[in-house]
């Protein structure tokens, strides 16, 4: 899983919208707390944005370069499926630099 440390090489922000209580959120909430503490620390100056809201659906976003965002839904979505959504994004972020 090397590819975790080389998160801030193809993405310029992550972001993950979840809601504090809701079942739909619950394997997101999950995600955040196993694996945000290592993403930071292999990625100390990418932003990694955790935004609470009542009722909202799960999603995770990734912005690269030159503005541009892709996003995932991630209700019904198991917490190693997250994580290789999320792998799926940084290398979605490598094939826009080339």
């Amino acid at each position: 899983m090397a590819w975790r440390g080389h998160l801030s090489k193809n993405i310029k922000e992550l972001r993950i919208l979840m809601c504090q209580s809701s079942p739909a959120s619950s394997s997101a909430r999950a995600f955040v707390e196993k694996n945000y503490k290592e993403l930071k620390t292999l990625n100390p100056k990418l932003p990694i944005l955790i935004r609470e809201c009542s009722g909202v659906e799960p999603q995770l976003w990734a912005r690269y370069d030159l503005g541009v965002e892709k996003g995932i839904k991630l209700e019904g979505m198991t917490e190693p499926q997250i994580l290789k959504a999320l792998e799926d994004l940084a290398k979605a972020g490598q094939s826009l630099k080339a």
